[in-house]
């Protein structure tokens, strides 16, 4: 099991939960305090998604190595997603 992903996902989780949430949350009339509990609660909960599929249903390391196929396609649907989120994310805030 390598964590290099896990941790870039865990990576990428925090910054977007805790650099978009107390903004949306201030907006939308929460109390700063309400705003970064409720992103920390995010980030929580999108690091333990990305622990159960990178850590814990991981294949095992003599497994072999995995068709390139579908990692290449997992791969680009992941990016197109982030772009999606980042998108999503600046659009309320124009």
């Amino acid at each position: 099991m390598d964590p290099v992903p896990f941790l870039v996902t865990a990576g990428i989780a925090f910054t977007f939960a805790l650099s978009f949430g107390p903004i949306y949350g201030l907006s939308y009339g929460l109390t700063l305090a309400a705003s970064l509990a409720l992103s920390t609660l995010a980030f929580a909960v999108a690091t333990a998604i990305a622990y159960q599929q990178l850590v814990r249903c991981a294949p095992p390391l003599d497994a072999g190595p995995l068709p390139p196929g579908p990692r290449v396609e997992r791969l680009l649907y992941g990016g197109v997603a982030l772009g999606i989120l980042i998108v999503a994310l600046t659009l309320p805030l124009l």
